[in-house]
């Protein structure tokens, strides 16, 4: 068998190596751009609290950031398929915890108390209506993210596109190895050992990044942003307890 059959086999898998590695990148990438807005618009809302809402109602304001906070971690567990409702009492209170459990979506629980809160300063005049529409605005935005985050993780990508990957791998490795009949078999199984190796690696490595929300390593850091949030958040409440961020666990954040 000529060089040629297997050196073309192994430039298409290439290409279609690289195809999925990108595809499954631009998934993680999306997602952790997805929960950069979410930090940057939650430093915005609580800035808002403070600057539209009136002096007299700073435990309002309180509550409802902390509630924003309990929101992000929630969102986080949701998206891995973990109790949505774990340590939401150093937030909010046991009555809208139990509440919020007979909800589907704890998430969108958790931002239905805010608009209407914001809805109920408003109607004791603590809040004029171009901030209310502001504040909702933000609240919408919160709403969109999590949308987003839910898509990327209900889209599955296709399984058969791995499995017809490994079946050409296994056809090149083949090809190859009949190609290479010349060598001696002490360079060519360790050759042969390395390509093949090289391949499922990258491999293994996209399939990976395809699912960003599945409670591995490689994840986009969620529980880390909803740490590095809840900082934000409570330094401009001038809260007293701060915690410190998440540190990388074995090169990794969670």
């Amino acid at each position: 068998m000529p060089i040629t059959i297997p050196a073309f086999i192994g430039t298409a898998i290439s290409v279609i190596l690289s195809f999925k590695l990108n595809q499954s990148y631009d998934r993680w990438w999306e997602a952790r751009k997805i929960w950069g807005s979410i930090v940057n618009d939650s430093r915005s809302f609580v800035l808002q609290l403070q600057s539209f809402v009136a002096q007299e109602n700073q435990a309002e304001i309180k509550e409802i950031a902390h509630r924003h906070i309990a929101w992000c971690y929630s969102l986080g567990l949701s998206l891995r398929e973990l109790n949505p409702t774990e340590n939401l009492e150093n937030f909010i209170s046991l009555e809208e915890i139990n509440e919020i459990k007979t909800h589907s979506n704890k998430p969108l629980a958790l931002l239905q108390f805010n608009a209407l809160q914001i809805a109920a300063l408003k109607r004791k005049k603590a809040l004029d209506i171009f901030s209310q529409v502001q504040l909702n605005n933000t609240i919408v935005n919160f709403s969109n993210y999590m949308g987003m985050d839910e898509r990327i993780k209900n889209t599955i990508f296709p399984i058969t596109y791995r499995i017809f990957l490994h079946f050409f791998i296994y056809i090149f490795i083949v090809t190859l190895s009949i190609a290479l009949r010349d060598i001696k078999s002490y360079f060519e199984i360790p050759l042969l050992l390395t390509i093949s190796t090289t391949f499922f690696l990258l491999e293994k490595s996209a399939t990976h990044l395809q699912d960003p929300f599945r409670n591995r390593p490689t994840d986009t850091p969620v529980t880390a942003i909803a740490r590095t949030i809840e900082i934000n958040i409570k330094e401009l409440l001038n809260d007293k307890e701060i915690p410190k961020p998440h540190t990388p666990e074995k090169f990794y954040l969670s």
